[in-house]
Parts: structure tokens; C-alpha cells; sequence
């Protein structure tokens, strides 16, 4: 799933080949809206919002999307062919004289009145990347459930919106803990850590669509610590990074992480992870 830098990037490019210029085309390929007229209506912005897109249009309407694990917004030039996937898979198209976005796959389309934005996106806590960026609520909504395996706990959008499975996985790492240790027992400064931290690798990979990277220039070549790294040296201890595929049902999804670095509870160990009670919310 795109997490908030991708999704950053992704509302830039829809920002700049939409916003200021009137729709000459407009079709919401899922029934509910279907019938939805806003050509000839002007696109005022598209703005992120954690792992949400929120394109704003003349007459005090917002087209809200969410790309989950397989959507995308593809642009293109007016009157070139789509390359996104085959045209079925197309469910949105939003186009001007000289650009037209085509969203292909996805799950979350709906259209609704600007005024009540927060009916879609009101639950998300502080936004990564936002201009309300505010890290002490991020860190009280991060702790408000001591009991709460942290790579759970970074993933649940209510707490603070943006981070997915690279990013929950990471933070873990540079935090030196495992994620299914209790959000109550990192200690009193690693919250405010991890918050911080994540804060600044999202304001720093917002601007890398080609490589997200989480490592210094130490390490060449290798963009991250743990994610996607199973069974390789660990680039801190030398310990084989470890994997933990998705528990079905629970909303978790895959964890890295190094058994060497990050001491604490395991899912074989029968760890805090066992008692995973909320799907995330995205």
C-alpha cells in the first residue's frame, strides 16, 4: 500500500495537471456517482491527507480516492492513450485541454461536499506531512493504549496518518525495539523519538518518487535497514533480518525486522502481537 510520501507525490502531480483548469471531461466509473456531471467545472486543488487524496472542485465539491494496495492515478497528455492497465480497471478520468488523470483500480471513490470532508478523513490523526503537523498529539494518540504492539499502534491512522508497512518496519528498527513490544514499555523518551523520526523520513523521501530511503550514505545501494531484506545481513548487528508474514483477520500486515537489534516479544514467541483486537484504519 502507498504510504503518506507516495501519496504526497501522487496529489502533486494530480495538483499540477489539474487545478486552475476547467474539466472538459469528467467519468466516475462506479454506480453510485455514475451519473455525476462536473465537466465545466474548474479543479481548485488536490490535496493529501495521510494515505488520502482529496481533489477539490468548483461548487463546493471534493472527489475523494483512497489506492489501498493496487490503485493508481496515471496522467497523461489530452488525446494519448492511457497506459495504466487495461481500460476496465479504470474508474475515474478527470481531463482538461491539455492533461487527463485516469484512476485505475480504485477501491475508495466517492464524491462528496467540501464542507463535510471530515465525514471521509475526519478520523485521521496528525498528518505526517501536512501543514497541522502537530507531533505532541501524535505522540499522545501514539501511547493512548499502552497495551498496543507498536508496529500496530504506527499503522492505526488515528493516531498519526501516513506511516504503512516500510515505514512501521523501519521506525521499529532505528528504534532499536521489536514491534510487538506494548506501546507502554518503550520508555518515556522513544515515543517522541519515533515521531520525530518519522516526521522527518517522510519530509525527506516526499521529494525521492524513484528511491524511499531510510539509511545514511554509509550504505550505498541499500535504501533501507529491514524492509524487503529477509535473510540478509543486518547492516547494524550482521544478525539475518527476519520476516513475519500477515496474520489473517487481524489487519496486520508483513513485518521485518533483526532479532540481533530488536529485542522484546516475536509473533512465533507468542509476544504482544497475539492480542491484536483493531483492523487499521487507512
Amino acid at each position: 500500500m502507498p504510504e503518506g510520501d507516495t501519496i504526497w507525490q501522487v496529489a502533486r502531480r494530480l495538483h499540477a495537471a489539474l487545478a486552475g483548469r476547467v474539466l472538459t471531461r469528467a467519468d466516475l466509473r462506479v454506480p453510485r456517482f455514475a451519473t455525476s456531471d462536473l465537466t465545466g467545472r474548474t479543479v481548485l486543488d488536490v490535496t493529501p491527507r495521510g494515505k488520502h487524496l482529496l481533489a477539490r472542485i468548483e461548487g463546493g465539491l471534493t472527489l475523494h480516492s483512497h489506492l489501498r494496495m493496487d490503485g493508481a492515478w496515471r496522467v497523461h497528455p489530452t488525446g494519448e492513450r492511457p497506459r495504466g492497465g487495461p481500460e476496465h480497471q479504470i474508474r475515474a478520468i478527470l481531463g482538461n485541454a491539455e492533461s487527463t488523470a485516469y484512476g485505475y483500480r480504485l477501491p475508495v471513490l466517492e464524491l462528496v461536499r467540501t464542507a463535510e470532508e471530515s465525514r471521509v478523513v475526519g478520523h485521521l490523526g496528525p498528518d505526517l506531512l501536512g501543514p497541522d503537523w502537530d507531533p505532541e498529539e501524535a505522540v499522545r494518540r501514539l501511547c493512548a493504549d499502552p497495551a498496543r504492539p507498536l508496529g500496530e499502534a504506527l499503522l492505526d491512522q488515528r493516531n498519526l496518518a501516513g506511516i504503512g508497512n516500510v515505514y512501521k518496519s523501519e521506525l521499529a528498527f532505528l528504534a532499536a525495539v521489536s514491534p510487538w513490544l506494548p506501546v507502554g514499555d518503550l520508555g518515556d523518551e522513544v515515543p517522541e523519538r519515533l515521531v520525530a523520526t518519522a516526521h522527518r523520513l517522510l519530509e525527506a523521501n516526499k521529494e525521492r518518487p524513484d528511491r524511499r530511503t531510510t539509511t545514511t550514505a554509509r550504505f550505498p545501494g541499500t535504501p533501507l535497514h529491514v524492509y524487503g531484506r529477509e535473510g540478509r545481513a543486518c547492516l547494524r548487528c550482521g544478525a539475518r533480518v527476519r520476516k513475519a508474514d500477515a496474520e489473517p483477520g487481524n489487519g496486520d500486515r508483513i513485518t521485518y525486522w533483526c532479532p540481533g537489534c530488536q529485542p522484546g516479544p516475536t509473533r512465533s514467541g507468542g509476544g504482544a502481537d497475539s492480542t491484536s483486537r483493531t483492523r487499521h484504519i487507512d
